[in-house]
């Protein structure tokens, strides 16, 4: 029950017991872990001996993930937000544009050898 290609072999019945030694492996270091842990106090982060703020506070919004690279990018977002119109029209006109551009840039050179 082995399936061979170029590329490799594949065998269900060895990829069975390699998973069954890494679930077993995976288990015993899971069992040689502490045994005295509590959940309640234990469970909340360490702050330095200061009160969690509410959840609302520490939350990090989509926003904020982005800002350096749209703070740096700046002069383009500015750019393409005068140009964009938000008309499917032109979205397609732009799209014949550039591939009309594309297909001179790329394919004539070579038809032209």
């Amino acid at each position: 029950m082995v399936l061979e290609t170029t590329g490799g072999y594949w065998s269900p019945i060895l990829w069975l017991v390699a998973f069954t030694v890494a679930f077993l492996i995976a288990y015993i270091i899971w069992g040689m872990g502490e045994k005295k842990y509590k959940k309640g106090e234990q469970v909340k982060p360490f702050l330095s001996g200061l009160k969690e703020p509410p959840k609302e506070q520490v939350h990090v919004k989509a926003g904020n993930i982005y800002w350096g690279f749209t703070e740096t990018l700046k002069g383009y977002y500015d750019f393409m937000k005068k140009i964009h119109t938000g008309i499917v029209n032109d979205y397609v006109l732009w799209f014949i544009g550039m591939a009309a551009i594309f297909f001179v840039v790329i394919i004539i050179p070579e038809v032209i050898k």
